[in-house]
């Protein structure tokens, strides 16, 4: 799967010996806001910038684009490249809580960093390549806008801005993981004048459901460090212009003005007892007809720009990754490839371009992706796998699509008989073939052992790997009514969406649910591979969005998540919901089993919002075994499980 001519022509000598670099460039929004890019153009062996027209690739950060500087010099001063390097080879992190930076160590000696900062390869290969402070961070002046409307705007304006320039050929790209890869879909989702290729890595298309409120709920996990970081991050001041007297004094305005942007969101979110205390943006949040929950989603079926992205079966943007192969449907399979890898978000490309049998590495990729489309290179990447993934518990496979061929859904039903497979959960239970023919009631309360689970390192971006804990689900399922199948016979192919369709009932009006699905050895070892929630009062199904098996059964049920049309329920009524987890492609080998894990909390990925927890108090929820309504997981694979 590693392409040896492709990694010859980025590894190998570069058509330009140096790069000239503008910092801190203004570039003037049409609303008056001042956007800073730094431009990064190839240069003769003097630094002398090439004036030859030239194809522009664009990132736009929320990082700061100082942060990227010093990345690319870390990694490209010889050095002090070997000592980064040499460093994160000296310690061994293995068994610590920190284990996830063994994985980050290799995305950054595998080459995976200058898909996240600028590559010195691509430009000295003749590209140049522009990045950008978002508004209202890094050095750029404005209010920060969180992925919104005037934030899209700006990206279409920058690369108006590029378009014109005289070093610019008028052809243009997009690079860049994270915040940087979400809009490089939204732009191209309106199809600007130039812009031919994307290289997204880890991107999200619909970022209320990816991240923000799952299921219903706050992404408490991720957000919470996330919008620290980046608030902090925005009052680091132009240290140069202090010393040349050109300090920007509306960049400060701006930043006393809204030091911390989002936040009170969140706080109100969590706090809130009721949506007329809420602040406005929280309202418009979770109600789904709003114009920021529009802009939050991403029509991707408008991306004309050949996309290659990567992506990861932990990674936060699960939701919107394994989707893309389908929902791309105005590009043809030679313009649109997706890797799947088994990694987290941080750590996303850690299993590429290292041993025989994985795929290129991405700097790697990237180039030859971008000279592909951008310079018309005939190098083949065209017929490059439309579909790569690492299967949770196993090695890597090719796909024409995703989910792989050959997959067909079937019913396992949850029954109250013991397993004897996890005698140290809450409640040990049987998943099997057949409806269950005693009737049952399963009691879960909310709890804190989910802290204890991969959801935790899903949210802590798989930095947070603790030993024992988020590698193996069986502390988390302490407290957790846990249902558990046969061990299988043949090797097996779990390849898609996984529904779990359960009759509840609950002691309050509202509840609040988190299911996650597992691959259980035969050791005993619980390995997470996919996990859903929902909200019982926000259970309404978009039926646009949302697809079915051939008998009718919800493969990926789609909710609309409003808070203003909450339906709520009496206390002991029975209510069956259709609680989605996300895609996975999954090798259970023969005696490995599947487990259904259901709870009432699912800290620290999400934590019920202020209306929810004033109306279920935390109190106990139940799952109804009934004979005549069962519960039961919709799951496909290559072979009837048995």
């Amino acid at each position: 799967m590693i392409n040896p001519a492709w990694t010859a022509a980025h590894d190998g000598p570069a058509k330009y010996p140096r790069i000239a670099t503008q910092w801190d460039v203004p570039i003037r929004m049409s609303d008056g806001v001042v956007l800073r890019a730094n431009v990064y153009r190839p240069a003769d062996a003097a630094g002398r910038p090439i004036n030859t027209p030239m194809p522009a690739l664009l990132n736009l950060t929320p990082y700061t684009k100082l942060a990227s500087a010093l990345l690319d010099l870390a990694l490209n001063v010889p050095v002090l490249s070997q000592a980064v390097i040499n460093l994160l080879n000296a310690i061994n992190f293995a068994g610590t809580p920190i284990s996830g930076i063994d994985d980050l160590r290799n995305v950054i000696t595998n080459g995976a960093a200058s898909v996240f900062t600028t590559d010195q390869k691509l430009i000295r290969n003749g590209y140049t390549q522009i990045v950008v402070d978002v508004r209202g961070t890094g050095y750029s002046q404005g209010t920060w806008d969180v992925l919104a409307d005037r934030e899209q705007q700006d990206t279409i304006e920058v690369l108006d801005w590029i378009r014109g320039q005289k070093w610019a050929n008028g052809r243009m790209g997009m690079f860049g993981a994270s915040y940087s890869a979400i809009n490089q879909l939204q732009a191209a989702s309106r199809n600007p004048r130039g812009l031919q290729a994307l290289f997204p890595v880890v991107p999200g298309g619909d970022i209320a459901r990816d991240i923000v409120i799952p299921g219903g709920g706050i992404g408490l996990g991720f957000l919470t460090p996330w919008l620290a970081g980046v608030n902090a991050a925005k009052f680091v001041p132009d240290l140069r212009s202090l010393l040349t007297g050109t300090f920007d004094w509306k960049w400060l305005k701006s930043r006393i003005e809204n030091p911390a942007v989002f936040v009170p969101e969140l706080v109100s979110a969590l706090l809130a007892p009721n949506l007329s205390q809420m602040t406005p943006t929280t309202r418009r949040l979770f109600d789904d007809t709003s114009r920021l929950r529009a802009a939050y989603r991403t029509p991707l079926d408008r991306i004309t720009a050949a996309t290659f992205a990567i992506g990861g079966w932990h990674d936060l943007f699960t939701n919107t990754e394994w989707r893309l192969p389908g929902a791309l449907t105005s590009l043809p399979s030679t313009k649109k490839k997706l890797i799947m890898g088994d990694i987290h978000h941080a750590t996303v490309t850690s299993d590429m371009g290292r041993k025989k049998g994985q795929p290129t590495r991405p700097d790697v990729l990237q180039m030859a992706w971008f000279d592909k489309w951008l310079k018309d290179v005939d190098n083949g990447i065209e017929k490059y796998s439309p579909v790569t993934v690492h299967r949770t518990g196993g090695g890597w496979a090719l796909s024409p699509t995703f989910p792989e061929p050959g997959q067909r859904y079937q019913r396992l039903y949850l029954s109250g008989r013991r397993s004897g497979t996890a005698p140290k959960a809450l409640s040990d239970n049987t998943l099997q073939l057949t409806p269950p023919t005693a009737p049952a009631r399963r009691t879960i309360a909310p709890g804190l052992t989910t802290l204890c689970t991969d959801d935790t390192g899903q949210a802590a971006a798989g930095i947070l790997i603790f030993p024992g804990c988020t590698d193996d689900n069986r502390v988390g399922e302490l407290n957790a009514l846990t249902f558990t199948s046969a061990p299988v016979t043949t090797t097996t192919v779990v390849s898609g969406p996984m529904n779990v369709h359960l009759n509840t009932t609950q002691d309050a009006r509202d509840a609040y649910w988190s299911v996650t699905v597992t691959d259980v050895a035969p050791d005993g070892r619980s390995d997470l591979i996919s996990s859903g929630q929902l909200t019982t009062s926000l259970r309404q199904i978009d039926p646009s969005l949302s697809t079915r098996a051939p008998n009718g059964d919800y493969t990926d049920p789609q909710y609309r998540l409003n808070l203003f049309e909450r339906q709520l329920v009496r206390p002991g009524q029975a209510v069956q919901l259709d609680i989605g987890t996300h895609a996975v492609s999954a090798l259970l080998k023969p005696g490995h089993r599947l487990r259904v894990n259901v709870y009432a909390l699912n800290l620290i990925k999400a934590m019920t919002v202020g209306p929810v927890t004033a109306t279920t108090l935390l109190r106990p929820q139940h799952v109804l075994i009934d004979p005549r309504q069962p519960s039961y997981l919709v799951v496909p694979s290559n072979t009837a499980l048995r």
